[in-house]
């Protein structure tokens, strides 16, 4: 793995994982539906559930998962000559749908976080999880061509 693309990944994933909190954060506020919770709950995690972590935490943590997920797109842009390649942008998005679909469901394992029914909840999440992933794919073309 190269060190730039690391770099480049650590660095679209702050941006963008920062991004993906704040807006939750801010949709949250104006809604009241627990978007931003759940974006933070580690309720569903063995041991990690056992602990109340302040907030700058957790939103430590999802900044390690954004990042972590960035540097693998990064590196599958990086390595691919196909679909990935000629979607740059479709591909994030893609795969951020389905992270936030996937993810959705956790809420059902914390009594903090909106029931898994709350559909404003879901349509929230996924807004917010289908920008990132637009963003990513933004950032990750554009940061791709500059470094070439």
């Amino acid at each position: 793995m190269k060190t730039k693309y690391i770099v480049q990944g650590i660095w679209i994933g702050l941006l963008t994982g920062v991004f993906l909190a704040m807006f939750l954060k801010f949709m949250q506020s104006i809604t009241g539906h627990k978007v931003y919770t759940l974006l933070l709950n580690v309720d569903y995690i063995p041991i990690v559930k056992e602990y109340a972590f302040p907030e700058v935490i957790e939103v430590f943590f999802h900044l390690i998962v954004s990042i972590v997920l960035c540097i693998i797109l990064v590196n599958l842009y990086d390595k691919s000559s196909g679909f990935i390649r000629n979607h740059a942008i479709l591909f994030p998005f893609l795969v951020n749908i389905a992270i936030g679909l996937l993810l959705y469901p956790t809420t059902s394992f914390s009594d903090r976080t909106p029931p898994v029914t709350n559909m404003v909840s879901l349509f929230w999440w996924m807004v917010g999880h289908a920008v990132y992933g637009f963003f990513v794919g933004v950032l990750i073309s554009k940061k791709s061509k500059s470094i070439k």
